[in-house]
Order: C-alpha cells, then structure tokens, then sequence
C-alpha cells in the first residue's frame, strides 16, 4: 500500500510560475517583527487633530512661570505658576505635577494639579488623575477612583447653545433661593 508509490514523470519542459517582474515594491504593513502597529491615539491627546498640533512638556522638563499659548498642550512634566490656552485644550499626563492656576477651553487631568482650573468646555478627570482646587466649568466629568478636594461652579454662561437645551432652568432665581412649586 506504501511502498505502491507511482514515479514522478518529470516533464521537458519547466513548469512556468507567475513571478512578478520589475514591479515597484508593496508598501510593508505597519508591523514591527510581526506585532500589531501601536495606535497613536495612545501618544495624541483625545481631540487632537492633524490640523491642530499638540505641543508636549516632557517629563524631565521643570517649567516656572507663565505659560500660554495657541495650541494644544499635553504636559507630563513639572509647571508651577499659570497656564492659559484660552481656547485650546490642556492635558495633564500621569506623571505630570502641575501647581498652577489653569485656563483653558478643555482640561483633562491624569495626573496631579494644586489650583484653580478654569475651563469653557469641560474638565475630565480621570481615575488616576488628582485635583487639588476650585473648578468652574459648563461640563465636568469625574470618573470613580479619581481625588477632587475644593469646589464646583457650573458655567452656563459659557454654554453656546444654552437657550435651546431642553433641561435649562427656565427660572433665573439665585443659586440657594428656594424652588417655585406647583401643586
């Protein structure tokens, strides 16, 4: 049954295969040593985009002062003094240590801020992330295991389209002052 084996015939003519000839060469896929190609999402800052560069502070960089400027910015090093991107967006990375007031359109913190942050937008604060100050903002999100120790003003004024937002207080009583009821 094994040993029934049937020769090879080798035909005189060499099989032709279909090699490709003088054809430019296939762009290579974004792989190194066969692993998958590192999202850049990880090194841009969410809202980031091509047309809007990122500047970034390094993590051995130490800055004290004043900081502005017309582009966003992701810091994971050290600031103490102020920082104002009027009407861009503030990164603090997980290593940064920022002891500073903040103004900003957008401020999302991993890491650690002592001061007073200021945001047309919103300000996030993420797991990690630990605020030390006083927040006034339209929008505020703080996720579970996140420290926040200070206040928080809600900004409607800030709000573009506050007039057509179905849950806008159609009263303009004071803050404290207690609510009409109707029965």
């Amino acid at each position: 049954m094994w040993g029934n084996k049937k020769p090879e015939t080798h035909s005189a003519q060499p099989e032709l295969k279909n090699f490709p000839t003088n054809q430019p060469p296939k762009p290579a896929p974004a792989t190194w040593e066969d692993k998958p190609a590192m999202s850049t999402d990880a090194m841009r800052p969410l809202g980031a985009t091509a047309d809007r560069a990122t500047a970034r502070l390094g993590a051995s960089l130490h800055v004290k002062g004043e900081i502005s400027g017309n582009e966003d910015l992701l810091i994971d090093g050290s600031v103490e003094g102020l920082i104002q991107l009027d009407e861009r967006k503030l990164t603090v990375g997980t290593t940064a240590k920022v002891t500073a007031d903040i103004i900003a359109r957008e401020v999302v913190v991993y890491g650690t801020v002592k001061g007073n942050l200021r945001a047309k937008d919103r300000i996030e604060i993420k797991k990690d992330g630990s605020v030390n100050g006083d927040l006034t903002t339209a929008r505020i999100m703080i996720e579970d295991g996140a420290y926040f120790k200070g206040s928080i003003e809600i900004d409607k004024s800030s709000e573009k389209d506050s007039a057509h937002n179905a849950f806008a207080k159609s009263s303009n009583a004071p803050v404290g002052a207690p609510a009409a009821k109707t029965i």
